[in-house]
């Protein structure tokens, strides 16, 4: 039993590169997990039990296999590519968010093996090379270094540390971020390959203080990140809380003028009951339930009912622009706008279009009229966007407006609907359906899921 153990411990303690991948293999599953939980963590990404267990496998597995068939440097190369297609494709994450995901296990790996593996190779004075080909040497380190990844995984999710405000930076900030982004990994790629290579022939030293550069880089951009995320929050509920205070306001008016005509408003009911003329008395009463519908909709448009700030942003511009020019806007929402099965941004994108199109074809009405509806039809299995308006031109072509150019009034551009159609190519859980009769023309967006 003893001369067992001696010939597993000597295999384990000796330069083998065969058995050190072996024994490598279950540090691919452990690898693909914490690097995982890291990443979904961190940039707040949102992902299935099932999801979670195929990325795992399927990175896991493909990263074994380039190991054994493929030479380096180009299996690193190509598993970069397959992890940001696994990222993309099967948590369902975007472009720019599964960058950001590839490179920050990256980043974490090479900084926590640049720092545990020299005071690794300096405590048992050994080189990079020969550490990699002893089995035992090979798989302490990288125990090492997932053990403290998810040390810092643990810490992230019990700080509740992440990028979940990442989404509401505009275009430019995001652009900017990549860019800086692509600039840090060439900085940091420098200074591994640095410290790798010359690791024996630098002190010690420089190689400690160009790993506090590298760590201040990036506290101090996540540090900017953040500021510049907690700006945008603030700058978006400004915003919000501005539209906010100028419903709040007309609808305050709207009740102290019901209420001080209240008396009136009931004289004017009883002098029709006198008369028993109740004709007279439904339109009277028909008349009265508009002005406390118009109430009713101001008391819908609330950010606590339209709980997505950008989506209440948008519907609150547009409502008061219509109210503006004497639109009368109907407003139900049944859908919590969090929980919408496509990017916010392109749902925005669409409710501003389709709104700006219904003001434009109602204010040329004599009867002004829009109804919006958010609501779910879970038998179908979709969330649904639905906007009729009254409109004047009625021999519309519902076909031809969805071309680029195409608009039935001089000087627009008629790429608004067109737009649309573009954003419902690149999702195939989306489709738009347009009705007319002869009151109101409608249009129906639906989300499946």
């Amino acid at each position: 039993m003893m001369e067992i153990l001696q010939t597993i411990w000597n295999s384990l303690t000796t330069e083998n590169v065969e058995l050190a991948n072996i024994v490598n293999i279950p540090c691919h599953f452990i690898e693909a997990y914490v690097s995982m939980l890291l990443f979904t963590i961190i940039l707040n990404i949102s992902a299935t039990k099932k999801q979670k267990i195929l990325y795992v496998i399927i990175m896991s597995a493909f990263s074994i296999i380039s190991r054994l068939f493929i030479p380096a440097p180009y299996n690193a190369y190509i598993n970069l590519i397959v992890m940001f297609l696994a990222i993309m494709f099967i948590l369902k994450v975007s472009f720019l968010k599964s960058i950001i995901a590839l490179i920050l296990p990256f980043i974490i790996i090479a900084i926590l093996e640049s720092i545990f593996a020299k005071v690794y190779y300096s405590i048992f004075n050994i080189d990079y090379i020969v550490a990699t080909t002893i089995p035992i040497h090979r798989l302490a380190i990288s125990l090492i270094i997932y053990a403290t990844e998810f040390f810092i995984y643990f810490i992230l999710k019990y700080c509740k540390l992440n990028f979940s405000k990442f989404e509401i930076l505009n275009k430019k900030k995001k652009y900017l971020l990549v860019a800086n982004t692509i600039l840090g990994i060439i900085l940091i790629a420098t200074q591994i390959y640095i410290i790798y290579f010359y690791t024996s022939v630098l002190p010690f030293y420089i190689v400690l203080l160009s790993l506090i550069g590298l760590i201040a880089y990036i506290v101090f951009n996540l540090y900017t990140l953040f500021t510049v995320s907690e700006l945008e929050t603030t700058s978006t509920n400004l915003e919000e809380a501005q539209l906010y205070n100028k419903t709040l306001e007309i609808l305050q008016d709207n009740t102290r003028a019901f209420r001080h005509d209240f008396a009136n408003i009931l004289q004017g009911m009883v002098g029709y009951m006198d008369n028993n003329d109740m004709e007279g008395l439904k339109k009277y009463y028909s008349q009265l339930v508009e002005d406390i519908q118009h109430s009713n909709n101001l008391t819908t448009l609330s950010p606590k009912v339209v709980n997505n700030p950008a989506i209440y942003n948008v519907l609150a511009t547009k409502y008061h622009k219509a109210d503006s020019l004497g639109i009368k806007i109907h407003l139900e929402a049944f859908l919590d706008m969090n929980e919408l099965h496509m990017k916010i941004y392109e749902f925005t994108r669409v409710l501003g279009i389709l709104m700006d199109n219904a003001i434009e074809a109602a204010s040329e009405c004599e009867e002004k009229i829009i109804n919006v509806t958010f609501r779910k039809d879970t038998r179908k299995h979709m969330q649904l966007l639905i906007i009729e308006n009254t409109y004047k031109n009625k021999d519309i072509d519902t076909d031809k407006i969805y071309e680029k150019g195409y608009s039935t009034k001089e000087g627009n551009t008629g790429l608004g609907l067109w737009e649309i159609r573009q954003i419902l190519k690149k999702n195939n859980n989306l489709n738009l359906f347009t009705t007319k009769n002869g009151k109101f023309f409608s249009q129906q967006f639906e989300i499946f899921y």
